[in-house]
């Protein structure tokens, strides 16, 4: 018999889940990697321009980076602040200003930390993807970071989902990361679904607008950092504040 169906419309038949800040708490070591990689050339390029203004590891994570694939994040920024830089190659070092050596300077950060500290899970998620599964729904992580299988592997929970789309994957299939619905449609796509079929569960504001734009089933906001009604605004049909409120 099968157990009890965590509390999601009846219509839903799958869960796509976001992994940083709704899995892992992996969204501060991120918004710290950003920080350094950023700060290192905002102090650069105070030498010759405008005052020095860091990276704000909340405010400006949350508007400009959090959910989106490395290298939009690296361009929206720093449009943020009026700075253009040459687009570069995968290859570039981390000290070269390009957009692509910004973001393999956050990314050589973020491995350090991941390497250090390893990373812890939310319990009151795993515990719902339990659910899930044991109540006979489809399981996906949707991922932008490119480092998705170290850090579930790390947290030890990279069995709980049968489909992975992360940035990997992006960077594979040509495919737009978030906030386009493309991750999510590729997601629902691998396990023989629609995205009507399927619940999103996301803590960005980029990663609840792809599941709107998407028309998934449901989209559910994960408010990790207080912003439970600029959730709602992008496109969350429910917001909670863990995963845990939706166990039966």
């Amino acid at each position: 018999m099968p157990e009890p169906r965590p509390k999601l419309p009846d219509a839903i038949t799958a869960c796509l889940f976001d992994m940083d800040g709704v899995l892992t708490r992996t969204a501060t070591v991120h918004a710290k990697a950003w920080a350094e990689a950023f700060d290192t050339l905002l102090r650069q390029r105070a030498l010759h321009g405008p005052a020095f203004v860091p990276f704000d590891p909340k405010a400006d994570y949350t508007a400009h980076v959090d959910g989106k694939p490395r290298e939009d994040g690296v361009r929206d920024f720093l449009a943020s602040r009026g700075i253009t830089l040459p687009e570069g190659s995968r290859e570039d070092p981390p000290t070269a200003e390009t957009v692509h050596g910004v973001g393999n300077a956050k990314n050589v950060k973020l491995l350090e930390v991941l390497k250090r500290d390893g990373v812890e899970v939310f319990e009151g998620s795993v515990r719902f993807v339990h659910a899930a599964r044991a109540a006979g729904l489809r399981t996906a992580v949707v991922s932008s970071s490119a480092n998705t299988v170290a850090a579930l592997t790390s947290a030890g929970i990279l069995e709980l989902f049968e489909e992975r789309v992360d940035g990997t994957t992006i960077a594979a299939e040509g495919i737009r990361g978030k906030p386009a619905p493309d991750t999510f449609v590729l997601a629902a796509k691998r396990l023989g679904l629609y995205p009507a079929d399927c619940a999103v569960f996301e803590d960005a504001l980029a990663g609840v607008e792809a599941g709107r734009a998407g028309s998934f089933g449901w989209v559910v906001g994960v408010d990790r950092a207080g912003h439970a009604d600029a959730l709602r605004e992008h496109g969350a049909d429910v917001v909670v504040g863990d995963l845990a409120e939706l166990l039966p």
